[in-house]
């Protein structure tokens, strides 16, 4: 057994050692608005319930490790204490991945992830329209827990109201936990979707990624292409060049006569074999090869 005390260590391996040992983490996906109106949407997996009567949700975000700065989220709800936390499930897994990025204060995550604002009912954060559960929240209290590199702050939310999509309902009106298909947050790059196992997300890239609204609206558009599908692709720093394009469809059997056809369909087909097997750099090299 190896023990540790954890001050004898940095606040990066403590925070590896704590959360790969804890988990599968519930996420919340936390929409707030800045005094100036703008929205933000950042995920936070130090997150759960902790009341019913009355309905209380805690989520923390931390101050960061490398330079002790704090997150626009906790910004937001310093100033303008309200927030709405949505349910993430699997179908929306890479878009929220991809939001958890660092824009520029003032960047509306939504919009570069891909997903749909809604406008709440109470509060005046937006709902995302694609997750299945979503709580609009008045912040109680803001519990800090410490001043350097690391230190949680707790949001105190109380629930005014809850939103329901009926399709994760059971024929009883309580939520069937097949049909919501929630996902967790574990260690490193790992996640757990429930009834399914673990499986891998990439960690958003440190540089900023393009966002889904920098996808051509064709491809943006596409009938086969799923949200996560474009959340993975709107997690790249930029796009092959043209000569990238040309090496590829010159170096693989078959691409090259898929290209040509321009049929939608099959390429974007082919793309999404491409994204299954986590190849982006390859999925946008066939997809943009129909653009030019």
């Amino acid at each position: 057994m190896i023990s540790i005390i954890p001050k004898d260590i940095t606040t990066q391996e403590l925070h590896g050692y704590l959360l790969g040992a804890i988990g599968p983490r519930p996420i919340a996906f936390v929409s707030t608005i800045d005094e100036k109106g703008r929205p933000n949407l950042s995920p936070f997996s130090f997150f759960n319930v902790f009341s019913a009567n009355p309905p209380i949700l805690i989520f923390s975000p931390a101050r960061r490790v490398r330079d002790n700065t704090t997150k626009h989220t906790l910004d937001n709800v310093e100033k303008v204490g309200e927030a709405v936390i949505n349910v993430v499930t699997y179908e929306i897994v890479q878009q929220m991945s991809l939001s958890s990025t660092e824009y520029p204060e003032g960047e509306n995550e939504f919009i570069k992830a891909g997903l749909t604002m809604l406008a709440s009912d109470l509060v005046k954060p937006f709902r995302v329209a694609e997750s299945p559960v979503q709580f609009e929240c008045k912040v109680t209290k803001i519990e800090p827990l410490g001043k350097e590199g690391g230190a949680g702050n707790l949001i105190f939310s109380e629930v005014v109201k809850i939103h329901l999509n009926p399709n994760v309902l059971d024929e009883n009106g309580s939520i069937d936990q097949y049909k919501i298909d929630q996902v967790a947050r574990m260690g490193g790059n790992w996640y757990s979707r429930a009834n399914k196992g673990m499986f891998e997300v990439p960690k958003p890239l440190s540089s900023l990624g393009i966002g889904v609204d920098a996808i051509p609206e064709g491809i943006r558009n596409s009938t086969v292409l799923t949200g996560n599908d474009l959340g993975k692709l709107g997690n790249v720093e930029k796009l092959p060049s043209r000569i990238e394009i040309g090496e590829f469809i010159g170096s693989q059997e078959g691409i090259s006569s898929l290209a040509a056809n321009k049929d939608l369909q099959s390429i974007h087909r082919k793309a999404k074999e491409y994204l299954d097997r986590n190849d982006v750099l390859s999925a946008w090299k066939l997809l943009l090869a129909n653009e030019l």
